[in-house]
């Protein structure tokens, strides 16, 4: 029973290698074949390969300066790092949150099994992601190091050792998770916000790592010393991969026991977890006047909630305003070493070509944002709702494009004022800067609704298919760096190219000019055949 229950939760996790939900059908086996070979080239091929190189830059340095054990000890606390990301949310959905827990505590099925298969898929995945840099590392001690029995069986040894911490670290971090979900009710911002915490954690340390790993090289006697004074427990830690016998016998010791513990802990309280349904609030009933919207209001309203309460939508859609609000700041802060370097790049045309630049960076970081263009796909089924509303279509499609325009004009107005401020050009050249992206954002919005109308899907199974996966969002992405580099590109090779010296003032008109006539153009369109060609989905 709990192989299966194991295999049935396995399945669930790499459904979508087994199972197509945009086709609503079984994967071919080619297909399937694929899918497993991909996942693995790229678990075996670049996570262990980048956490290879790492192990490799570390080792021979640790054990020239007699600190094998602190090699193992950064390449643990890494595994054990990655091993719980990797594992804790679906700890979370899996063993606490799942959906099918009513069902199987409803057959009679024991409840240490259920709690077993769980606990057991748990693992494998902790094991999956900690493996990725644990093996490596062992691996590579073993070649530049030593290879003698009692080495090899310590690495061995280190790596059940660190499945199980993770295990049991993913237990308890999920079971935060878990609590901590059931009394949020803007789940889908906390979301977002773990997820930027994550991304922005991923580049720090990138951008750190090197400079990190020449500290621990020459520091390494430091820091091993520091460690040993204070910590202890985990030089032993460490001491387990380079094959110290009593190192092995006591941390595998105090980790099988936690382990025990944490099981029976969970064996006692589990049925109490995966049974609560949170706290509900009690709200006292007060009588207030009913604020009645007008028709575009209400509709932008429901574009709204609909863009707020998905995190994909948000997160895949909408990072541009954030990246605005990060470039207003860095403009404050760093504007002036930037401009000093343009105009020791560039000399006496740096005036001309800052203004240019700022603006094709700008409407890159606008090119982030995109969420009209999934906004037609995504009424999915429910379309013919929307249709049998008394409403009229035009402000059906203005209210998708209000949602574009304000998420994304807010942060856009607030960088624009910080580039202003920075930018040391003449008032004209500053006009062209706002007016420019100004244009630039509204060509994006009535292009990517232009697209969404002339190429809808409403057949998808799972909203991430029109958001991140679809032709339409490609096309508008691509288009906008396309359309982006035609904004720098000309300028640069009319000036330094061509040789020709023209008026930036001229240049900027031009391009103001063609943007223009497009947003008229496209703005038609849309007032027009896209109107009804919309009534006609």
């Amino acid at each position: 029973m709990v192989a299966l229950l194991v295999k049935k939760q396995m399945t669930e996790i790499f459904r979508g290698y087994f199972y197509d939900q945009k086709k609503n059908k079984a994967r071919s086996k080619v297909s399937i074949v694929l899918f497993i070979l991909m996942f693995v080239g790229i678990m075996i091929g670049v996570l262990g390969g980048m956490f290879s190189y790492l192990a490799y830059s570390l080792c021979g340095g640790f054990a020239e300066a007699g600190m094998s054990w602190l090699y193992f000890f950064i390449m643990g606390m890494l595994s054990i790092a990655l091993g719980t990301f990797g594992s804790v949310f679906n700890t979370f959905s899996g063993l606490y949150l799942s959906k099918d827990n009513d069902l199987l505590l409803s057959m009679p099925i024991p409840v240490s099994s259920i709690l077993i298969s769980r606990l057991v898929t748990v693992y494998l995945m902790g094991l999956m992601y900690s493996a990725v840099v644990i093996v490596p590392a062992d691996i590579v001690y073993w070649i530049v190091v030593s290879a003698s029995p009692a080495v090899i069986i310590g690495g061995i040894l280190l790596t059940i050792q660190i499945s199980l911490i993770v295990l049991i670290m993913s237990c308890v971090l999920g079971w935060c998770v878990a609590k901590v979900s059931l009394k949020l009710k803007n789940r889908s911002f906390v979301s977002v916000a773990v997820s930027l915490i994550f991304i922005g954690l991923y580049y720090f340390v990138y951008f750190k790592a090197q400079s990190v790993i020449e500290s621990l090289l020459v520091n390494a006697a430091l820091y091993g010393g520091t460690i040993e004074d204070k910590a202890y427990a985990l030089t032993l830690f460490g001491k387990t991969g380079t094959g110290n016998v009593m190192a092995m016998l006591l941390v595998t010791l105090i980790t099988v026991s936690v382990t025990a513990v944490t099981y029976y802990v969970l064996a006692k309280s589990f049925i109490g977890i995966v049974t609560s349904t949170g706290n509900v609030d009690r709200v006292a009933y007060r009588q207030k006047k009913l604020k009645m919207k007008n028709e575009l209001g209400a509709l932008f309203a429901k574009e709204m909630a609909k863009f707020t309460s998905s995190p994909n939508y948000m997160l895949n859609c909408g990072l541009g305003s954030l990246m605005l609000i990060a470039a207003s700041v860095v403009m404050l802060v760093k504007g002036g070493n930037l401009i000093k370097a343009m105009n020791m790049m560039f000399g006496k045309d740096a005036q001309a070509c800052i203004c240019v630049f700022v603006i094709a960076g700008m409407c890159i970081i606008l090119s982030m944002n995109n969420m009209v263009v999934p906004s037609v796909s995504l009424e999915g089924k429910n379309l013919w709702i929307l249709k049998s509303l008394p409403v009229n279509m035009w402000n059906v499609l203005k209210s998708k494009l209000l949602v574009q325009l304000t998420v994304t004009g807010v942060p856009l107005i607030i960088c624009d004022i910080c580039v202003l401020l920075t930018v040391k050009t003449g008032v004209i050249e500053k006009l062209f800067i706002v007016l420019i992206t100004i244009l630039f954002m509204l060509l994006q919005a009535f292009g990517g609704l232009a697209l969404g109308i002339m190429r809808p899907n409403f057949t998808w199974t799972n909203e991430i298919v029109p958001i991140k996966q679809s032709m339409n969002m490609f096309i508008e992405i691509f288009g906008s760096f396309v359309l982006t580099a035609g904004i720098l590109v000309p300028f640069l090779l009319i000036r330094y190219g061509i040789g020709y010296k023209i008026s930036v003032i001229v240049y900027l008109f031009i391009v103001a000019g063609v943007l223009l006539l497009a947003d008229l153009l496209l703005y038609r369109w849309l007032r027009v055949k896209g109107t009804d060609k919309f009534a006609q989905l």
